[in-house]
């Protein structure tokens, strides 16, 4: 069974931890490390790693007691990825390059260059993205009807809204019926890339 992005992270930190401590960190720090603040959602992600044999209760039954299953090849590889900054799902807004990293299993990578965006705003609810999300990017300069991408308005500003090509009318749309549509000619509208992912932080 394969991992989530939150499951892959707090994977390695575990193992990265315990490597350096020689002992398993506690629940209340690797809510600590990932910002949950609720240790009944960190022991929920514990118990999906278990449930998925990626980590096991030793006898001890402590609150340093978990350990890592040595997986060799079954464990899916870690890979990090570029997150470039903000995207508006929205009105456009400039994007930010802010030299930030996020883990992600292999599976998880487009067919070419793959990064990531934190999501701001709330145009694209109605297709689960939600302001604070990060979305994960397959960079591509082409799209079909209906996906949804990253779109670089009269080259200055970014937006992620749903792709609809009428002649040479771009019809930037969102998934939020407050939110108002943007159809724009052509050549104020380049595709940077399609989103294949969404990550949330609970």
């Amino acid at each position: 069974m394969g991992l989530t992005p939150r499951q892959a992270e707090i994977l390695a930190f575990i193992d990265q931890y315990t490597e350096i401590q020689g002992y398993a960190p506690t629940l209340q720090e690797i809510g600590e490390r990932f910002g949950l603040s609720s240790v009944a959602t960190v022991h929920k992600h514990i118990s999906h790693l278990i449930e998925k044999g990626f980590l096991v209760r030793g006898r001890r039954n402590t609150s340093r007691d978990l350990e890592v299953v040595d997986q060799r090849s079954e464990q899916p590889r870690l890979v990090r990825v570029p997150l470039l900054g903000t995207v508006a799902a929205g009105l456009p807004i400039e994007a930010l390059e802010e030299h930030e990293e996020v883990v992600l299993p292999e599976e998880w990578l487009g067919r070419g260059r793959t990064f990531a965006l934190r999501v701001r705003g709330d145009s694209m609810i109605d297709e689960q993205i939600r302001d604070g999300d990060t979305v994960v990017v397959e960079s591509r300069e082409m799209a079909r009807n209906g996906e949804t991408v990253i779109a670089l308005v009269d080259g200055d500003s970014v937006t992620v809204k749903q792709y609809h090509r009428q002649g040479a009318i771009i019809r930037l749309q969102p998934a939020n019926p407050a939110v108002p549509v943007l159809e724009l000619p052509e050549e104020r509208v380049a595709v940077q890339g399609v989103v294949i992912g969404v990550l949330r932080r609970f």
